[in-house]
């Protein structure tokens, strides 16, 4: 039998994406077999499981970094879980086995199953609270807008960017009554907004893609979970990003601290919340924007997925197909 050498324990992103991309697949799989059933429990837990199944699969001491909540609170993939066959590199991952289960329950666009996996030590453990999210595209100065600029002044500022009016600018926000006030100022500058009533890992991508979303802008706030798998989608596609934890009270700060945060008023840059490289794995459920929903042909499914290295900046969009089962 052969020995284990110092290599092994590398991570190598280029051996382990292949195996993240079946991850996501088979996630979005179990998921897409109750789109529309109006159950979004079931769905959650139908993707859980086939993605823990599948991670136990991989040769990784894995460390569930960003999952579906603290131990007491999810049976399965819970925040310090270790996955993996417990032999191979030591890594961080962050997953959202269906980011968008409303989506999926009602069938709605930009359902998604998402993770990123990276060395351990590698992602921020953000708490279960509030990020207030900033995020632009490739292609701009560093620190073209912040989360010290008012909304308007985005605005105006990424306009002058593109050489355009602020009627040219396109935001994404996720539609919620905490918004009301973001959307009322974007739309007093003329800039138009996309809204999204789910998965805001999906509005920041799509502000990577801007030549074929017309996304410019991503703003609001949401899970900081969800916060650091949108920085790793983006440090694979390039883009910017700010992130600010927010606090509705003294449970939610001790979240923070019990995760090792001490500055409370921080503003992450997005390489401070994956501060080495990934590899970030989504496959569809539903149809959407960043990749094609899961389908039945015939006596087939078939999904498609975005696998992503930041090491190289490659994209790859993977198709799958399987007999229904």
């Amino acid at each position: 039998m052969a020995t284990k050498t110092a290599k092994d324990n590398i991570f190598s992103d280029r051996m382990l994406s292949l195996g993240l991309a079946r991850v996501s697949e088979a996630a979005a799989i179990a998921a897409a077999k109750l789109i529309g059933s109006g159950d979004e429990k079931a769905a959650d837990q139908a993707a859980v499981d086939a993605m823990r199944t599948q991670l136990n699969m991989l040769d990784i001491k894995g460390v569930v970094v960003i999952g579906e909540g603290e131990r007491d609170e999810a049976p399965m993939l819970y925040i310090g879980e270790e996955v993996g066959s417990g032999n191979g590199p030591g890594v961080d991952i962050a997953l959202d086995p269906l980011e968008g289960t409303t989506l999926t329950a009602k069938d709605m666009p930009n359902a998604l199953a998402v993770i990123a996996m990276g060395p351990r030590g590698s992602m921020l453990h953000a708490p279960d609270v509030y990020m207030d999210k900033l995020a632009i595209g490739p292609g701009y100065p560093d620190g073209l807008v912040t989360l010290d600029m008012s909304p308007t002044q985005r605005i105006q500022v990424m306009a002058a960017a593109k050489g355009t009016t602020t009627e040219g600018v396109m935001v994404c926000v996720l539609e919620r009554p905490r918004h009301q006030d973001l959307i009322a100022e974007i739309r007093s500058t003329g800039a138009r907004i996309r809204l999204i009533t789910d998965g805001d890992v999906a509005g920041v991508i799509h502000c990577a893609e801007a030549e074929k979303t017309g996304i410019d802008m991503y703003m609001g706030s949401g899970g900081a979970p969800e916060g650091v798998l949108a920085a790793a989608a983006l440090k694979c596609m390039g883009g910017q990003m700010q992130g600010r934890l927010l606090f509705r009270n003294d449970d939610e700060r001790g979240r923070a601290e019990k995760a090792g945060i001490t500055d409370l008023d921080r503003i992450y840059e997005r390489d401070d919340m994956v501060t080495e490289h990934v590899i970030f794995s989504a496959t569809g459920v539903t149809d959407g924007s960043v990749v094609r929903g899961a389908r039945r042909d015939g006596e087939y499914l078939e999904t498609e997925t975005i696998l992503m290295r930041s090491k190289t900046g490659s994209v790859r969009r993977l198709f799958y197909r399987q007999k229904n089962q």
